[in-house]
């Protein structure tokens, strides 16, 4: 297929298939069907989805085009002719993608209060007030409304930013108003509601990465020269590849929750979950056999039947993606089979955590006991991945680098996965001790292990560098190291500000009430703590860049009044004679273990003594670095005196020595002075 015509025919392509799909998957499952009561009509029924795909499928045209910018087209240049450039083109796409996102975010919002509450449609005042307690006091009124605002806020930011900086403040920005709309699904009633919801927030923003590259590339093809598009093509290449791990790693959890069993495949719900998969398996097979391949051949003189095959391909995949998108707004609406089996009385445990009380914290359940965060399990495999990449691509070329540091590089990601998705996850909603234990291996032992890796001299080593303007990952990783914010938050005295107030500041306010309640605040928490223990011990032990090191005797005089705090922070903690977020803790209906109260005198202690383990390691650490440098400084001294042969030394001792002669000869002249006289 010709590129220029894929072009306008390629997004139609897309949404007349999504649109086929979300039809046919809404009859077939009965995500339409009327209800027997309450009934919001067909408009409602049919429009709801509807609107919903679209949403879904602005929003990958606004992450992906702005995410695929960033890692493979060129920004701040300008075309002789006048003409917008690619990346102009691509954040104009970002921006029409945004303002379509925003009305069928509006709509999907209004429509979702007609199918919720079912109200008679006037314009009169009763009306207007229902739909403003609708936006104001439920959570899916609230969701949509902040979903519809920053659709608005990126419309005028996509149209109006062209730098990097901004463009990457753009993009998070986008990325982080998807997940409003991920925590919105029918999660809330399985027992996994935690792992459910972020297997969803995950699966949004790696298919929107994945189609809205996708749909980019198609887009900005009339634009690029032949070799430039062929580079561009590769990058996203590898960018579709992690997203397509990310999809298909978060599509499993969340099939794994809703289907519950292989029997429940054989219900609507499961049949339209094989379609999915399916249509997912084929984007896979036909990205890792042909793309990569076609795209080497398309490099070669005359090569345009690669060029065509591989456009027929990419029109291929915009039909299979929009079998998927259609299908996943169908099964959004289809009752999945482990709903059945809700009952209907739940425990206080249930009603707090959205999963059964647990049994009682044995030894042998600290090893066996699970439940995944596939936030953290997603972020542990990428990093242990791409850092053995990394040492593998050196040994190639013959560098060589250091054993231990990938072993404590490894290590540190395992124990994040053991706290993040092991016993600590599963036991420390209903143990205030079990938290207090994840928290210290979050801030202390896991950054201790992870900044002896020293990742960042390592991507600096081992990532190519681009020459052709555009920034990949060593590009991206070394302007994060030397931005100004950079230079702020690793000077030692902020880093250990933000260490040691973070733990005040966290635990005597409601931000740990709300890393309790919303599973949104608690990957906050972990992911504030273990950036601020990285921060901090990054400035005491690291040899990644940072723009400045305290001298060695200050280093240990900072964190010996770090460990002072940190102490006192357990003691205080200890000391407490309230239980902390007692509805929370105090509610669970455990009748196993200590009581609440005597639980957080323990987490108290935990912080206070064990929390210490790590923080003496550190200073062991800052000592044996303190020692080693002195012995290297020395021993360049040395060298420098066998090159120069002690000529420092010489010279100073001759200074001397004319020092000494003009003192005698003063001397004689005094007395010469006194003789005369």
């Amino acid at each position: 297929m010709n590129p220029r015509a894929l072009r306008a025919t390629g997004p139609a392509i897309l949404v007349v298939v999504a649109l086929a799909a979300v039809i046919a998957g809404l009859a077939y499952g009965g995500g339409a069907a009327p209800l027997v009561i309450g009934d919001p009509g067909p408009v409602a029924r049919w429009g709801l989805p509807i609107a919903k795909l679209f949403v879904n499928l602005a929003a990958a045209g606004m992450v992906g085009c702005l995410v695929t910018a960033l890692f493979t087209l060129r920004a701040g240049v300008t075309r002789d002719d006048g003409k917008p450039t690619e990346f102009d083109t691509a954040l104009d796409t970002a921006s029409i993608s945004a303002a379509v996102f925003t009305i069928a975010a509006g709509v999907t919002g209004f429509l979702t209060f007609i199918d919720a509450f079912n109200p008679a449609l006037d314009i009169g005042p009763q009306f207007g007030a229902q739909l403003g307690r609708f936006l104001a006091e439920t959570e899916p009124g609230r969701a949509w409304l902040m979903t519809v605002i920053a659709g608005a806020v990126l419309t005028v930011l996509t149209f109006a930013v062209r730098s990097w900086t901004a463009t990457l403040l753009v993009a998070i920005l986008a990325a982080a108003t998807l997940i409003p709309m991920a925590t919105l699904g029918h999660s809330g009633e399985e027992s996994n509601h935690t792992t459910a919801v972020m297997s969803l927030v995950l699966h949004s923003i790696a298919a929107a990465v994945w189609l809205g590259g996708l749909v980019l590339m198609v887009v900005v093809r009339p634009l690029m020269s032949a070799k430039g598009m062929n580079a561009a093509l590769l990058r996203y290449s590898s960018i579709a590849l992690a997203a397509f791990v990310v999809v298909a790693t978060s599509g499993t959890a969340r099939a794994v929750i809703a289907v519950g069993a292989w029997d429940a495949l054989a219900t609507p719900y499961g049949v339209l979950l094989l379609v999915k998969v399916t249509a997912l398996i084929a984007l896979g097979f036909l990205g890792a056999a042909y793309r990569v391949r076609l795209i080497g051949r398309m490099q070669r003189p005359g090569a345009s039947g690669s060029s065509a095959r591989f456009w027929g391909l990419v029109a291929l995949e915009l039909a299979f993606m929009g079998i998927a998108s259609g299908v996943a707004v169908a099964l959004a609406r289809t009752a999945p089979p482990t709903t059945a089996n809700v009952p209907e009385v739940r425990t206080p445990a249930e009603i707090l955590t959205g999963a059964p009380l647990p049994p009682e914290l044995t030894p042998i359940r600290w090893i066996t006991a699970w439940e995944i965060d596939p936030l953290w399990a997603t972020v542990a495999g990428f990093g242990i991945f791409f850092y053995l990449a990394g040492v593998w691509r050196l040994r190639r070329r013959g560098d060589a680098w250091p054993l231990y540091r990938a072993i404590m590089w490894v290590a540190g990601l395992v124990l994040l996965v053991w706290v993040t998705c092991g016993a600590v996850n599963a036991y420390q909603d209903y143990l205030f001790s079990v938290h207090m234990i994840g928290h210290m291996l979050l801030t202390m032992a896991i950054p201790l292990l992870l900044v002896a890796g020293a990742p960042v001299t390592l991507a600096a080593r081992a990532i190519r560098k681009r020459d052709d303007g555009t920034r990949g990952g060593r590009e991206w990783i070394l302007w994060a190291v030397h931005t100004p914010f950079a230079r702020v938050i690793t000077n030692p005295f902020v880093a250990a500000a933000i260490f040691v107030g973070s733990l005040w500041a966290f635990y005597f306010t409601d931000l740990f009430r709300w890393s309790l309640y919303d599973h949104i605040g608690h990957e906050w928490m972990v992911a504030h703590f273990l950036i601020s223990g990285y921060l901090f011990v990054q400035s005491l032990i690291g040899i990644d860049p940072v723009p400045y090191r305290l001298p060695y005797p200050f280093r240990l005089v900072l964190l010996i009044a770090v460990m002072a705090m940190h102490a006192f922070f357990g003691i205080a903690i200890m000391m407490q004679s309230g239980l902390m977020v007692s509805e929370w803790f105090g509610a669970m209906g455990r009748t196993w273990g200590a009581t609440p109260l005597e639980d957080q005198y323990i987490g108290g202690g935990v912080a206070w003594s064990i929390g210490e383990i790590p923080t003496l390691i550190l200073a062991i650490t800052v000592a044996i670095q303190w020692s080693r440098s002195d012995d290297r400084a020395q021993k360049r001294r040395d060298r420098h005196a066998d090159r120069t042969g002690d000529a420092e030394l010489e010279a100073y001792n001759a200074h001397l020595a004319e020092l000494a002669a003009r003192d005698e000869r003063k001397a004689r002249d005094e007395r010469k002075a006194r003789a005369g006289r």
